[in-house]
């Protein structure tokens, strides 16, 4: 048995380096071909070879591993030739699996992988973002004197370029330089590609002159890349005068150079202009338009909710003798659909019966969804049963959109039957199938059945997000139900779903709402015992509560715990801690446990909420001793906070004590509010303090600032 145990061990960390099966491509770039096709021509050889096959099928089983597994996967090893391993490793559906067979093999007694292997593991990092992984086996194949090709720098690149750390991509560009591989054009291709993908749109356009410095000359995929970058930043005129300027620089445009300037026209609504351009295709790179140049322009038409114009160019390319397929006909029909055109569509599918070109499941779940969305269940639910009656089975999607239908229109229930019936009807729901009903039964009030659906899709494999967790909390918790939504939470958790610090939060803030603190405290200790850290949303929460149920101990002790966890507190925690103290007249406490958060974040508007609210409160001796805090820095703000103050011993008719505050603001170089001061003047005047009112009057000549009633 191996060293690393019944299964394959991680050799790299994948933490930080997500890989899924489902990633979407993060360069979905239509002018740029790929590296290299991902089963290659020794790969249709080598991959149905029986020894392949039994090697794929026992790393489908790694999970259940025993000595003797591993063993014959290692008896198998011996067996395979150097283009079997690399389809062993092209084949796996998960990345990671590719990473670990390769260092698993790579560990094994007397074995050694060949050149081609590292290129092959590259070449399936290159559509991950595991970039950091790529550089390591570089630099393994350094350390070894493997023969590194320049592919597998541009693989490496790539894998950077979806990890969004073009830097890095270009600092491999750097090391094949360094290790005297030879430039060619596919890695500059690659650099181009990366940069555009980034915006960098301007480095990508000096990374091709620099092409021309280095004796290679740019080709239509580094000039397709440029056209692309123009596009993505609006600059179409200039990616047009780019398709003019190439013939002069020795590299004529293709289909593609247009395709991408019309993809843009499509997306930003100038329709018109896309036949203009399709025309001008034809005239000045003498491109005539075929098969395919009608169906991309239709594919973008229709993506874009262009039908009109996208069932024009169906018509034209017939004339011209071409056959559009249902491919192209189901697109017009979904941009018809998706506008809520069904009497159109409808139209297009007659056409397509007549044209002798049999709509498939793709055209009716169009259809289906169009008369959903214009809340037409009815229509939908004929035109499934027309499917049947033309011998298409309708899939998961159309039953899907029909269950939207139904919950769009307030139908839940109905649709939670024909969910409960999809065995019956020899369908399989899927994650979205119970997500929709479940989001509509929550709609429609009906909380406890769409808790039950849950359990039933966790049953049935399919686990749901923290956000649609978080949605049937939160009305649970509105409803007064804040203890079924921590049982609901407590089941989750426990079969396996990803419960968040938010949902906690929220059961947290429920029970607060309920006035059951207690359960709210429990269960803030219940988030440390689940592995999960409170964060400051958490404890903002409860601090509030404690503070409107009057146990300001508690709140103090609360707070300083969140500061001791490391959690910083944020303005609205500052504001609750102030409210609560200072309402309570514990202002004392307020400026201790201030001056423990002030130290772990500064908020120089602190000491002023603090005297504004305590002025509003009444409780002007208490705010009176903190106005040296607040005079330190002569700003506009502490001015502000000042006059707030003024006034306040205004309101109680002390004119005497306002006078002292403006006094003090002078002194600070603070300008008090001109009209407050005219207040204050004539209330000492009213009362007979001749003597205070005269060196106001003077220290305002003085300055410049003349009251009111002088100037």
């Amino acid at each position: 048995m191996s060293a690393y145990g019944p299964s394959f061990p991680i050799i790299f960390n994948h933490k930080s380096e997500p890989s899924s099966p489902s990633q979407k491509p993060f360069i979905p770039n239509p002018t740029c071909t790929s590296l290299s096709d991902p089963i290659n021509a020794d790969d249709a050889e080598t991959r149905p070879h029986p020894t392949v096959r039994e090697v794929c099928a026992l790393l489908d089983l790694r999970r259940a591993w025993n000595p003797t597994q591993e063993g014959r996967l290692r008896h198998l090893l011996r067996r395979l030739t150097p283009h079997q391993v690399c389809a062993v490793i092209r084949a796996q559906s998960d990345e990671r699996v590719s990473v670990d067979f390769f260092r698993w093999a790579d560990r094994q007694w007397r074995y050694r992988h060949s050149p081609d292997a590292y290129h092959a593991l590259l070449e399936v990092l290159s559509r991950t973002k595991m970039c950091q992984t790529s550089k390591r086996v570089l630099r393994l194949m350094a350390r070894r004197g493997v023969d590194r090709r320049p592919e597998a720098f541009a693989h490496a690149m790539v894998s950077c370029g979806r990890a969004r750390r073009v830097e890095e991509a270009m600092e491999v560009f750097a090391l094949m330089l360094k290790a005297g591989v030879e430039l060619d054009l596919l890695v500059c291709n690659t650099a181009v590609k990366v940069l555009v993908a980034a915006k960098l749109f301007d480095r990508a356009v000096r990374f091709v002159e620099r092409m021309r410095w280095a004796g290679i000359e740019p080709d239509v995929v580094s000039f397709n890349c440029l056209i692309k970058g123009y596009c993505d930043v609006g600059r179409v005129e200039e990616a047009l005068g780019l398709i003019k300027e190439m013939p002069f620089r020795g590299c004529a445009p293709d289909k593609i150079s247009y395709y991408t300037v019309m993809g843009f026209l499509c997306k930003e609504k100038r329709v018109e202009e896309v036949e203009v351009l399709l025309e001008k295709m034809e005239r000045d790179s003498n491109l005539v338009p075929d098969q395919v140049s009608y169906n991309t322009v239709i594919h973008m038409l229709s993506k874009h909710g262009h039908g009109d114009e996208a069932i024009g160019f169906v018509r034209e390319a017939e004339e011209r003798g071409f056959r559009i397929d249902k491919v192209g006909y189901s697109a017009v029909v979904s941009a018809f659909c998706k506008n809520g055109r069904m009497d159109e569509a409808k139209e297009v599918l007659d056409k397509m019966f007549v044209r002798g070109c049999d709509p498939d499941v793709v055209t009716y779940t169009a259809i289906v969804d169009g008369f959903c969305r214009v809340g037409d269940v009815d229509s939908a639910r004929e035109v499934v049963e027309r499917m049947y009656e033309n011998g298409c089975k309708p899939n998961t999607v159309t039953h899907t959109a029909l269950l939207n239908g139904l919950c769009r229109i307030g139908r839940s229930v109905e649709a939670l039957d024909m969910l409960k019936s999809s065995e019956d009807e020899w369908w399989t729901p899927s994650a979205i199938s119970y997500s929709v009903v479940m989001h509509g039964l929550r709609r429609e009030g009906w909380l406890s059945g769409a808790c039950e659906l849950v359990s039933r899709m966790i049953d049935n494999g399919f686990l749901p997000t923290p956000v649609e967790i978080n949605q049937l909390i939160q009305e649970l918790c509105r409803g007064g139900k804040a203890r079924e939504a921590k049982e609901f939470m407590e089941e989750c958790l426990r079969k396996g779903c990803a419960i968040n610090v938010v949902n906690f939060t929220t059961v947290i803030h429920g029970f607060c709402q309920a006035g059951d603190l207690e359960s709210a405290l429990s269960l803030l200790d219940d988030m440390y015992l689940n592995n999960k850290r409170p964060d400051v949303i958490t404890y903002t929460v409860v601090i509030d509560a404690l503070g409107k149920n009057g146990r300001l101990e508690e709140l103090t002790k609360l707070t300083e715990k969140m500061l001791q966890k490391g959690v910083n507190p944020t303005p609205l925690t500052y504001r609750i801690v102030i409210h609560w103290h200072c309402h309570s007249g514990t202002v004392k406490e307020l400026f201790k446990l201030l001056k423990k958060m002030l130290s772990r974040r500064a908020l120089r508007s602190v000491y002023h909420q603090a005297i504004e609210k305590l002025c509003g409160l009444g409780k002007l001796d208490e705010a009176y001793s903190l106005l040296d805090r607040v005079l330190r820095s002569g700003a506009e703000l502490d001015a502000n906070t000042c006059d707030v103050f003024v006034g306040s011993y205004l309101n109680r008719g002390d004119s005497l004590l306002a006078y002292k505050v403006v006094w003090r603001m002078l002194k600070r170089n603070l300008n008090p509010d001109v009209h407050l001061c005219q207040r204050v003047w004539e209330c000492l005047m009213s009362e007979g303090k001749s003597e205070e009112a005269k060196i106001l009057m003077v220290q305002f000549v003085g300055r410049g600032l003349l009251l009111p009633q002088h100037v």
